[in-house]
């Protein structure tokens, strides 16, 4: 795990030194940096060591380099290969020679050979640059569930690309964000990719890649992230197991310990379950979990329990109110887009940075692969209305529409009112604020209509719960979840797997129907892992929850007042208001007029940002 960043082509503004210094803070175990000759190619890398812990395992690093540091391939790489080893060996019988032990080492000598068609055989996680300097050629890629961030700006002669937005801010200094970012962000929560909240700055679609020929870049697909329906297993529990537990092996390659984020939850025990049985009774497993005195919050005695059956090492922060309010100023800082999440992940990965862990497991996926969100229920359920309304659709969406502003059913009416479709009635039971107030708002803040929201998506599977499936992959993990899990874990230098998220996992998951595979409860995972303890398995899911709310009050309140001074809309909830602030804070720092906050408030409310970076 790493912070990368560089070019192809003639980039204006692009220096070595001042993008390792916008990544520094995601690698503290070293950095390093190369351009070529004629400064038509750089790369620079920050070293987080997990595999290979000596100088071999460098960065940015190279093959058949000349004297002078010219000619051969060069790769720098954000992320981790498990299967490193077997691909290693294949190439050694094939008469390769290897300098280090490093998975990285590894993919540069399969790209040098294959190409993109390497890609395919890469399992784990990635986002990767890779230079030929004999052909002129780079190439940049990402792994096929977008673990891995990467971004890239086009511009007149070629093209730069960085681990987080704000490392390719400068590079566009009269860009901003445009009205239809504003209004995506407030529908959602998150900016949607391949969209970023600075409008030229792209994000790299998961299990894509981006060829460079000396000229130009093209993007091309090279996963497809679909339900296949292969022959299902004879025993879909067994299956299920096995394939876990294959997954489990591969995330628990590395060369550093690795610990385990314990929320008290099914998908985080089940984690641990299949750690402990692949590590065996012995191993030193460390697990870790923040406490609350509101026992509202509080899971920390179920994770506890949990803990001692498995017979971990656990940490545990029972964070006070004060020490929480002190996490604010950092949290909102690390903030590299707009979110109105993340900063339970960037508590507890503080946590175990404080505990010297570099490395830990998270049960993340667990609920969009096993039908653990209320939308596996709702969304079908929404679309079955949507039909049988038939003509009467216009008089219940009115109806629905004069529910309080931030209710479901409020965006249920809109729904109800609109074209129908499953990503309608996926924000109908996700979204924040309805497509009427987000538009508004944007319009407001930006002077500019940025017209209705294209509701049309990617084929979809054909079993409706699939579908929910697909939706809960490729938006809300994808676009929130594995987004906030990076940078606010790389904020601490910490590197976050995710066992559950995993394209052979997914793929034989796959291949079990969606009636069995999804039943509601998590069903065939709690099969799959009888381990998870009965009181584990009794508990209501309230996921992994803050009082951030409380906290955000006193030196933080300035924020949350200039959404209410922003607002043309109700805010009405308090995850609207906040969505707003986001929206505001992030649009300050793109270059946005935000004159809702030009005053004394906002001014305060910098102060503190400043002084918390």
């Amino acid at each position: 795990m790493c912070g990368i960043a560089g070019w192809f082509g003639r980039c204006v503004g692009c220096d070595v030194a001042s993008m390792l210094d916008s990544v520094r803070h995601r690698g503290p175990d070293g950095e390093g940096s190369w351009q070529n000759r004629g400064g038509t190619v750089g790369f620079v890398h920050a070293r987080l060591s997990i595999l290979d812990l000596s100088d071999a395992g460098a960065q940015p690093m190279s093959c058949g380099a000349t004297v002078g540091d010219e000619g051969g391939s060069r790769i720098i790489l954000n992320g981790e290969i498990y299967n490193f080893r077997e691909l290693r060996a294949e190439l050694e019988s094939a008469g390769e020679e290897f300098r280090g032990q490093s998975d990285t080492e590894v993919v540069l000598r399969l790209l040098m050979r294959d190409g993109k068609g390497a890609l395919p055989r890469f399992a784990g996680m990635f986002a990767l640059a890779f230079f030929d300097s004999q052909s002129g050629r780079g190439l940049l890629a990402r792994d096929p569930f977008g673990i891995k961030p990467l971004y890239y700006v086009q511009l007149a002669e070629g093209i730069a690309f960085a681990s987080e937005v704000k490392a390719l801010r400068s590079l566009v200094p009269d860009a901003s964000t445009s009205a239809a970012a504003v209004r995506d962000t407030l529908l959602w929560g998150s900016m949607p990719g391949p969209a970023t909240f600075i409008d030229p700055i792209r994000e790299l679609p998961p299990g894509s890649c981006i060829e460079w020929d000396g000229s130009k870049a093209t993007v091309s697909q090279w996963y497809d992230l679909g339900f296949r329906g292969g022959p299902a297993p004879a025993d879909p529990v067994a299956a299920t197991r096995a394939a876990l537990l294959e997954s489990m092996q591969r995330h628990l390659v590395s060369d550093v310990p690795v610990g385990i984020f314990l929320s008290g939850g099914i998908d985080s025990t089940a984690v641990l379950a299949l750690a402990r049985e692949v590590l065996g009774p012995d191993a030193d497993l460390r697990t870790f979990s923040i406490g609350f005195s509101d026992p509202a919050y509080d899971e920390s005695s179920v994770a506890r329990r949990t803990a001692k059956h498995f017979g971990t090492r656990h940490t545990e922060w029972q964070m006070t109110a004060a020490e929480g309010r002190e996490q604010i100023a950092g949290y909102l800082a690390a903030m590299d887009q707009p979110t109105i999440d993340g900063f339970n992940t960037y508590c507890v990965s503080k946590l175990a940075t404080r505990e010297r862990m570099k490395v830990v497991l998270s049960g993340l996926g667990g609920d969009e692969l096993f039908a653990g969100y209320d939308s596996f229920r709702r969304v079908p359920e929404f679309l079955g209305l949507y039909r049988s309304l038939g003509a009467l659709r216009p008089f219940v969406g009115r109806a629905l529409q004069s529910s309080t502003h931030g209710s479901r059913w409020r965006r249920l009416g809109g729904f109800v009112k609109g074209r129908g479709g499953p990503l309608a009635a996926y924000h109908a039971q996700r979204g924040i604020f309805t497509e009427a107030e987000a538009r508004e708002l944007a319009r407001s803040l930006t002077g500019f209509d940025p017209g209705p929201l294209d509701w049309t998506t990617e084929p979809l599977p054909p079993d409706p719960a699939d579908i929910v499936s697909h939706l809960e992959l490729t938006r809300y993990m994808r676009n929130q979840l594995l987004r906030d899990s990076d940078v606010f874990g790389m904020a601490h230098g910490l590197e976050l797997r995710v066992p559950f998220v995993d394209a052979r996992l997914f793929g034989a998951l796959s291949n079990i129907p969606a009636p069995v595979r999804l039943r509601p409860g998590k069903k065939l995972l709690i099969e799959a892992v009888p381990e998870i303890p009965e009181w584990v398995r009794r508990q209501p899911k309230r996921g992994f929850r803050f009082p951030f709310e409380e906290w955000m009050q006193g030196s933080f309140g300035n924020i949350l007042d200039s959404a209410d001074k922003a607002t043309v809309v109700p805010l009405v909830t308090w995850y609207r208001r906040w969505a707003l602030a986001a929206v505001l804070l992030k649009r300050e720092d793109a270059g946005g007029d935000t004159p809702s906050i030009a005053d004394e408030r906002g001014r305060s409310v910098r102060r503190v940002l400043r002084t918390a970076s």
